[in-house]
């Protein structure tokens, strides 16, 4: 692990960070190597650090299409004890053009965190991603938010 997250608040200001960086470290650096993701992009279900390939595919695409990736965590809750941390909230990501700023699209995903302590620092043991379903269509609803 490259730096030690001793606040919820401060594992998440790195995901805003390490996405907006595309940094694949400083983003991996917040999970447990054993950690467990649902997802609602590419891969079902992702268990272990293997999910780095998924990350650095992500992040590739985002340099080579020249875009900045803002995060914003919304309806954040947040409840925690010594060693364990539950977390949801809606994050919207919003793709702006990298040399104008001019902001391209948006979309909001729902998220939950199980967060563990590992020697003082929270790491993401657990992570879902979701989108609800328009049942008329069977497509994702990126905007409700």
């Amino acid at each position: 692990m490259t730096e030690g997250f001793f606040k919820v608040q401060d594992l998440l200001e790195n995901y805003k960070t390490a996405v907006y960086e595309k940094d694949v470290e400083k983003f991996l650096s917040m999970y447990a190597p054993e950690m467990h993701i649902y997802d609602c992009w590419g891969n079902w279900e992702s268990k272990g650090i293997s999910w780095e390939e998924s990350v650095v595919e992500w992040f590739n695409g985002l340099s080579e299409d020249g875009i900045l990736l803002k995060v914003v965590f919304n309806d954040l809750v947040v409840e925690e004890n010594s060693y364990l941390a539950f977390v949801h909230c809606a994050v919207r990501f919003a793709a702006h053009q990298e040399e104008s700023g001019e902001k391209l699209r948006q979309m909001t995903n729902r998220f939950t965190y199980c967060l563990k302590k590992v020697n003082e620092s929270w790491v993401i043991a657990h992570e879902h991603s979701s989108l609800p379903i328009n049942m008329e269509t069977g497509k994702g609803i990126f905007n409700l938010k």
